[in-house]
């Protein structure tokens, strides 16, 4: 079939606390046997919980990889079958301390197709509510409001590189544009 990769084989290289790593053989449409290297992840979720004043909360923390403080919108991985719609709901009370009496879901993104099985949903939370935030033992976050145009701003020239924190603040104008329409 075109554009179809038959796996013949797979092995797992690395079990990890979030990842699995495996080393494939797969048949390409012109009989060709080649190797692929697929990283598979439980998924994760984000929010872009938004305030009755156009704010956008969202988080500063250090990321290992790349090692220096990233912003974001709160986010988290899912567990493996988990439903999305529960992680977000989990993810933004945990990071945020809030709550939200509205969720609007902005759908899914892929952010390394090529190996990695990886997704992540994307909603904007309204109507929020503060409770207490509850941070992991391990996270390590602070909180802060962006006026929304700021945030936008900031993705355009580069402050935010952070995919699907980008996306999810895109996709956001974009409902809200349509909503007045």
């Amino acid at each position: 079939m075109h554009l179809d990769e038959k796996t013949l084989e797979s092995n797992l290289m690395f079990d990890g606390k979030i990842i699995k790593l495996y080393k494939d053989k797969a048949k390409l449409e012109n009989d060709s046997v080649v190797t692929r290297e697929v990283i598979k992840h439980p998924g994760g979720v984000c929010i872009v919980p938004l305030t009755e004043s156009n704010e956008v909360l969202m988080v500063t923390q250090f990321r290992y990889p790349f090692g220096k403080i990233l912003t974001e919108i709160p986010a988290g991985k899912l567990e493996w079958g988990e439903n999305h719609f529960d992680c977000g709901k989990r993810e933004l009370k945990e990071e945020t301390g809030c709550t939200a009496e509205k969720f609007d879901y902005l759908g899914c993104l892929l952010p390394t197709p090529a190996y990695d099985t990886e997704v992540i949903h994307m909603y904007l939370a309204r109507g929020l509510s503060q409770a207490e935030q509850k941070l992991d033992a391990d996270e390590f976050l602070d909180v802060k409001k962006v006026p929304f145009d700021k945030a936008l701003e900031m993705v355009m020239n580069g402050e935010i590189t952070d995919a699907k924190t980008q996306l999810a603040l895109l996709k956001t104008k974009i409902l809200l544009e349509n909503e007045k329409n």
